[in-house]
């Protein structure tokens, strides 16, 4: 009898310990950043989102909920209004001013990476999984990720025998108008080469070329995407508006695709390996219609 209510005891302190850890997290959340929203939800932590940025579009219910602008003009007063606990973002948030009244206002502030590489988003998820309670969650998720990731990588490169590496630009509009050619070092890059594309776009960060420069790249693919525009309007009126886009031999071939520019922002974000499959077989049709051995 005294060993029952020894044990009792003990599950009661372990639970109480568990429920005042549970209280300690912060449970009313802002975040500013399209993949870090993306991630919370994912792990199951929607009920705690108090208020999103602009670049938080999905899952579609996040668009409901209050907005504090776009994540790098954030305003001090919108975010105050929600009485956040913590306000989530990246490096990308801003401006600095700001986040410096935010944090002598009591809001507690986290960055994550918004790098696009593996090593940052395995940072990412693991301190969103203790900010959330849900290590183990966030260590699934990681594992899914790569898993899909890496499954891909093996098709592609079984495929890559079957035919050349195409070459690839990614073109960011805005309403249609002055794309920017995404280059190395961007989000755009490693999707693109993750997709096993060739990025003919050498120069650093996002780049305006002229109509005749983007013919002379001679890309076998294009890939758009507009920041007020989406799907095939943000694509007729980005070739509408740049005439030497539309002569370019891509666009002759039907080699266009469209990508939401949502992906683009804040990171590594869990719709990604939907993204690279979508690309992947569109360079590679063979993906399509023959089953892959990825089992090695």
């Amino acid at each position: 009898m005294r060993l029952d209510y020894t044990l009792t005891g003990l599950c009661a302190g372990l639970l109480m310990s568990a429920a005042s850890l549970a209280d300690d997290l912060p449970q009313r959340w802002i975040s500013a950043g399209g993949a870090a929203t993306e991630w919370i939800v994912e792990l199951g932590g929607e009920q705690r989102l108090v208020g999103v940025d602009t670049t938080s579009q999905h899952p579609q219910t996040v668009t409901t909920l209050p907005s504090v602008g776009y994540q790098r003009q954030l305003s001090a007063e919108g975010v105050l209004t929600l009485a956040p606990d913590l306000l989530l973002g990246t490096e990308e948030m801003g401006p600095p001013p700001v986040l410096e009244q935010l944090e002598k206002a009591g809001v507690r502030i986290e960055r994550l990476s918004a790098r696009s590489d593996l090593a940052a988003l395995e940072d990412n998820l693991q301190r969103l999984g203790i900010l959330l309670g849900e290590p183990e969650k966030a260590q699934l998720a990681l594992e899914d990720f790569h898993q899909q990731v890496n499954s891909l990588q093996r098709q592609i490169q079984q495929s890559a025998g079957d035919q050349p590496t195409p070459g690839a630009l990614l073109l960011l509009g805005v309403g249609g108008h002055n794309p920017l050619v995404a280059g190395r070092n961007t989000m755009a890059d490693w999707l693109l080469r993750q997709a096993g594309a060739r990025n003919l776009a050498e120069h650093d960060g996002y780049k305006n070329l002229s109509g005749e420069a983007l013919l002379a790249l001679d890309a076998d693919w294009l890939v758009l995407t507009d920041r007020q525009l989406r799907g095939a309007e943000g694509q007729q009126a980005l070739l509408a508006q740049n005439p030497g886009l539309a002569a370019s031999r891509a666009v002759g071939e039907g080699h266009l695709l469209t990508i939401d520019p949502t992906l683009l922002v804040g990171g590594l974000g869990p719709r990604l390996p939907d993204a690279l499959r979508q690309l992947s077989h569109a360079f590679y049709p063979q993906l399509q219609t023959r089953q892959v051995d990825v089992s090695q």
